[in-house]
């Protein structure tokens, strides 16, 4: 079977374990648990039975997935861990693909409300949309990197209402962004810390890399993607410049087969890769490319998606219910390489992206 193929079938046999319940955030020994709809990934897993559904037309899918935007309206309604900013995350490839797919008022509705809280969190003094925790905590007044990935729920939120606030709040978290978590060199921190008071940026810190100096592969790719989805909204040409320098970071830290290290500060050697980090450097490049002409870029995403089918998959492990090995969630916390879900999504997306250049992407 070819890679789609060995995706939907993967897909196929987690469907009754994952219909009122999701996959864990990562896998046990390459082996997803079921839980509920409180953490930042459950998107993931309703983003790729969109995409089944959109691939096989199977109704099996969308019946699923169009369940699974009532779990996210009680979850938005009852405030359940809704206590961060990855609503972008949650509700991008859940009620807002439902909607651009379904034309769904009740998804349209729910997503318009995760876009509601997402803005409550942008906090002026520093411009900016606060990362995790609670908003009277100053421990916590900072952004990082990821965020990138949830402004394409407020321009959406734009774009469907006409209401220009959203828009603008992710173009000044963006700005911000940008700004900080950017070296000289285009490596990023993954976190910047603000000063509450004056809104001044104090302190560029890791929670997932191996160091502040050092360049955590996923939040490069999340650079790299975000950066390319800002532009597909705004048109900012100011956005190409800096694209370019994060993806040719990225690529120039790249070992032989492709597949980066879980810290760019590592290029060869015994240390895990982030098998997601590549998965999302591919979608970011294949949706720049829609805009630029970057052959080399392109010619290096093939050759890391074509790493990813060949060398990283569970296709030799027919006891995994996930998709794409080696990916590393937060290795200072201990973690080792797994399955996660983002990873198996964006590999998916990748591949979707491949073979449907005029896919109509959720995000």
């Amino acid at each position: 079977m070819n890679n789609m193929e060995f995706i939907l079938s993967k897909i196929d046999s987690n469907l009754e374990n994952f219909t009122d319940r999701f996959p864990a955030e990562q896998s046990i020994e390459y082996v997803y648990p079921a839980k509920e709809c409180v953490s930042w990934t459950e998107g993931f897993w309703t983003g790729m039975l969109w995409l089944a559904y959109e691939i096989t037309k199977d109704e099996k899918y969308e019946k699923i997935a169009t369940h699974h935007t009532d779990i996210f309206k009680y979850r938005i309604e009852n405030r359940i861990a809704t206590d961060t900013h990855d609503l972008g995350f949650l509700y991008t490839l859940s009620c807002v693909a439902d909607y651009k797919i379904t034309g769904s008022e009740i998804a349209k509705n729910t997503a318009l409300n995760a876009a509601d809280l997402l803005i409550e969190r942008y906090k002026p003094v520093g411009e900016f949309i606060q990362a995790w925790g609670s908003l009277d905590d100053v421990n916590n007044y900072r952004l990082i990197i990821d965020c990138l990935l949830n402004l394409p729920l407020l321009y959406w939120a734009t774009e469907v209402t006409g209401i220009t606030k959203y828009k603008d709040i992710a173009a000044r978290h963006l700005k911000t962004a940008l700004s900080v978590v950017i070296r000289d060199d285009f490596t990023t921190h993954h976190t910047y810390f603000f000063d509450p008071v004056s809104g001044k940026p104090t302190k560029g810190v890791t929670a997932q890399g191996y160091s502040d100096t050092s360049c955590w592969a996923r939040g490069q790719a999340w650079g790299i993607y975000g950066t390319a989805l800002s532009y597909h909204y705004t048109k900012d040409e100011t956005l190409i410049p800096i694209y370019k320098n994060l993806t040719q970071c990225f690529i120039s830290r790249l070992p032989s087969d492709y597949i980066p290290y879980w810290d760019m500060v590592f290029t060869d050697g015994d240390e895990p890769r982030d098998t997601s980090a590549a998965a999302i450097a591919i979608c970011g490049i294949f949706e720049m490319n829609k805009y630029i002409n970057e052959p080399k870029y392109v010619e290096v995403a093939d050759a890391m998606l074509t790493s990813l089918s060949e060398n990283y998959t569970t296709k030799d492990m027919p006891y995994s219910n996930g998709i794409l090995k080696d990916g590393m969630y937060a290795k200072p916390y201990g973690d080792k390489p797994e399955c996660n879900i983002w990873g198996d999504y964006y590999y998916m997306e990748a591949l979707m992206r491949k073979e449907n250049r005029d896919w109509r992407i959720y995000w």
